[in-house]
């Protein structure tokens, strides 16, 4: 099983629907070292699936005070691969550590 972290649409129950074709279980966990921003969507069917064209994204600062809330769902090397396909260009998929020490993947953005 693959650690994915989410901080904003993959944790909404329609998409994980959309993109897994089920409910995901996870655990409450924090990223530290990221400042979290917005981004404007323009891709049809994750707007659909978020219900939004406004999704959040984060920025790696290295500073230990930047923290993001989330959630870390276990999900299969399939549905991580489901998970870059939902996610747009503007993100890229990079591992970090968790303040619970897990690592997991997370969705920073692709330009930083």
């Amino acid at each position: 099983m693959q650690k994915l972290f989410s901080y904003g649409t993959l944790q909404l129950e329609s998409v994980q629907i959309d993109t897994f074709n089920r409910k995901l279980k996870g655990l409450k966990d924090t990223l530290v070292g990221y400042i979290i921003s917005e981004l404007e969507i323009t891709d049809e069917d994750v707007i659909k699936a978020s219900g939004s064209n406004v999704h959040p994204v984060i920025y790696f600062t290295g500073n230990d005070a930047d923290v993001i809330d989330g959630m870390v769902f276990e999900v299969t090397m399939e549905e991580l691969l489901q998970a870059d396909e939902y996610e747009v260009d503007d993100y890229k998929r990079v591992d970090a550590k968790m303040l619970s020490g897990d690592m997991a993947w997370i969705y920073a953005a692709a330009d930083a």
